[in-house]
């Protein structure tokens, strides 16, 4: 039996329901349903929406209108496609140019746009809805009886 003096940096899992292991993690990712992949596609809101909605991200679609925040190609454009099988999104503007002549969209990873208008329809509007009143729901600052209670 060996001691390890060195291990006290490591913190223990918080939930004992889900698995902290890496190959299980990335099983889960990989082989996630598109119900799910849509979920893990979520971007977040300008400050201006989420001012206006209470709500910081919401699953991307579409005809929404985002910005590229994070990496080479940063530019402003709609969402032409979702492609969920590559957890990616393809923006009106950012295309390659191949030497042959033809155009390739460029895929971005949602987590590096920030959606700047949201194509509203009743579905949508309804999860904002229910996404605010949870979040408004679990506010409030907790005193120092809370904490130690």
């Amino acid at each position: 039996f060996f001691f390890f003096p060195c291990l006290s940096f490591c913190i223990m899992k918080q939930s004992s329901t889900v698995s902290s292991s890496r190959r299980k993690s990335r099983k889960a990712f990989l082989s996630a349903p598109s119900s799910q992949r849509r979920v893990i596609m979520s971007a977040s809101l300008s400050k201006e929406l989420r001012k206006k909605y209470g709500v910081r991200s919401v699953p991307i679609r579409r005809d929404d209108e985002v910005m590229v925040v994070r990496g080479q190609h940063k530019v402003s454009g709609k969402v032409t496609s979702c492609y969920r099988r590559k957890y990616v999104i393809h923006i009106e503007k950012l295309t390659l140019d191949k030497p042959n002549g033809q155009s390739v969209n460029i895929g971005i990873h949602p987590s590096n746009c920030v959606i700047t208008k949201l194509k509203i329809d009743k579905d949508r509007l309804a999860l904002l809805n229910r996404k605010r009143a949870g979040a408004e729901a679990g506010k409030g600052k907790l005193s120092q009886q809370d904490v130690q209670a």
